[in-house]
Formats: structure tokens, sequence, C-alpha cells
């Protein structure tokens, strides 16, 4: 009885070994952040196959100052896609096959990595499930995208306590992202990049705050508005007063969200300075704060002019989204 007993542990032991090494084999993904590698035969690429994928996965971003795609694309036919190609994080896999289906590997060849499939057994079905399942995939691979951002970031942070001692909250911070004013309920917090900044603003509004659904948008554009003149001033121009307000021609774009297990309402367009010929993108979340009755505002905006601005937003949403209220 006690040789079998050693038996089932020795095998037990050596599953776990064996499990641990299938899992340890798996290496390390690699590519550019926002990057999808599209794997898929050169006809279908140049066709109407090709053209659906480019309209959904390289479609423009909203709130930017210029059209940028959500994705860089690199095509490769599937000969191509072999060996180190294999650990790209982000893969699209486009055929025709026997089958008709759209599914979502994860740490397929490496890890962390997202493989969306799409097969069909004709270019109709294919086109179908593009349009039905884009979705889901492009969901997926950014919130590997922001994890990787944020995991890049987190090797080196900011013990700066300003927002804690401010307003009881913390944001991972890189430590390149240096606190540049401190004022009561307002703390503006940057970082210099080539041409230009990258910022972040946190201040609060009142709980009772955006309480009319008809006016929501409206009111949202007042509260960035005076905010920006009483803490944002623009270039010291004579006989002019220059603050950065939300852009006049276009409203925002707003949609519900959730930060910090709260509800939230995310905030998305262009932030613009008055009398003054600067502009750039901004991305606002307003999350309810019942506990402490209080809308907790987190922004991040950037200033590069002449210059591609998408993964400098999508590194400000990565830390946005990192979030803590005590």
């Amino acid at each position: 009885m006690k040789n079998i007993c050693a038996l089932v542990v020795i095998l037990l032991l050596s599953t776990s070994c064996d499990d641990k090494k299938k899992k340890a084999y798996k290496p390390a993904s690699v590519g550019a952040l926002n990057t999808l590698a599209v794997v898929m035969e050169n006809d279908l690429w140049e066709g109407t196959v090709g053209d659906k994928v480019r309209e959904h996965f390289a479609e423009s971003l909203i709130g930017l100052t210029w059209n940028e795609p959500q994705f860089n694309l690199e095509h490769m036919p599937p000969q191509v896609f072999t060996g180190m190609t294999r650990h790209r994080r982000a893969v699209l896999y486009v055929s025709i096959d026997t089958v008709d289906i759209a599914h979502i590997k994860t740490d397929l060849y490496a890890t962390p990595q997202k493989v969306g499939v799409l097969k069909g057994r004709n270019q109709d079905e294919l086109i179908t499930n593009i349009d039905k399942f884009s979705d889901k995939i492009i969901a997926s691979i950014r919130e590997t995208e922001l994890d990787e951002t944020q995991k890049r970031f987190s090797r080196s942070l900011s013990l700066d306590r300003s927002l804690q001692e401010e307003f009881n909250i913390s944001l991972k911070l890189p430590t390149i992202y240096k606190v540049g004013k401190v004022e009561e309920n307002f703390v503006w917090i940057d970082r210099e990049i080539p041409k230009g900044s990258m910022n972040i603003i946190v201040y609060t509004m009142p709980g009772n705050s955006f309480d009319k659904d008809s006016t929501f948008v409206s009111d949202i554009v007042k509260m960035r508005d005076s905010i920006g003149k009483k803490y944002i001033p623009g270039p010291d121009i004579p006989n002019k007063t220059t603050y950065m307000v939300t852009e006049k021609a276009f409203a925002p774009y707003v949609f519900p969200a959730e930060l910090a297990g709260r509800k939230a309402a995310e905030v998305r367009g262009i932030w613009e300075i008055q009398n003054y010929p600067m502009a750039g993108p901004f991305l606002t979340f307003i999350v309810n704060d019942d506990k402490n009755n209080r809308k907790l505002v987190v922004e991040g905006f950037t200033f590069a002019p002449a210059t591609n601005k998408r993964d400098y937003m999508f590194e400000l949403e990565a830390i946005l989204k990192t979030l803590q209220i005590d």
C-alpha cells in the first residue's frame, strides 16, 4: 500500500513538473504597441476581404486631431508566419477553409498573445465574420496592449504623493512624469516629449453634478472650460487672455465606462487655446465617487504639433486606468 501511495505521489509530481515545463516553454511575445500582424493569402489581402479587414482594424480613432489608425497593420502570407514570426503579441489570422468560425486564442504561440481567427468557406462568409466579430477581437487586443503598456511603465514608478494627499487616490505614474502644479482641488502632472508635452490633470466636482441627461455633454464642456480658464493658461500674448477650452467646432464623444470599480463617463475630444492657434486631443474620465460624495475627474491631454498622437494618448489611457480610490 505504501509503495502504491509513493508511486501516485511521484506520478502527480511528475505531471505537475511537466505542466510547468509546458507553460514555461512559451516564449515572450514581441512587437510594437498597437501593431497587428495580419496573416492571410496575398489575393485575399489585395481584394475585398483585405479591404474589409482594413475598414475595421485600421479604422481612424476618434478624438485625435488628424486621422490615425487604431492599429498599424503588417500583412504577411501564411507561409511566412513561422518561427519567431509567430511570437507577435497581436495576430489576426484570416483564411478560406472548410469551416465557418471566428474565435480568439490566448497565448497560442507566445505570452502574452492574442490571436484572432476568422475563417469562412468563401469570401462572403469571411466578410460576414469580419463584420460580426471584429469589435470583439479589437477589444481583446486593446486590453492586451493596455496591459503590456502598464507592465512596461510599472518597472519604474513615481513615489510622489500629491494625488494621495489632495484626493486620497493613486495612479501608477512612470518616474518620467513630474508634478508641475498643486493647488486646492487641482493637480497637474506632465512629461516632456519631442516638440511638446503629455499631461494629466485631476480635480473633483460636487456629487450632484451632471444630474441632467439632456445637458450632460454641454455641462462637461462648461466644466472643462472653467477648469481651463482657472488653471491652464496658454501662451502669454499681449492684450489677449489665453487658456485651454474644449474645441468649439465639434462636441466631444461620450461613452459609458467603469474605472476603479465605479461607474464613469469616458469623454474624448479636442482641446484648443482660447485666442491662440494651439490644439490637441484629450481623454477624460468622470468617475462617480458616491462614497466621497464627489465626481472625480482624471484627464490626459497631449500637445505635440505636427506629430502622431495615438500612442501618446494610449499611454495616458493606460495610466488613467490604473486609478485607485482609497
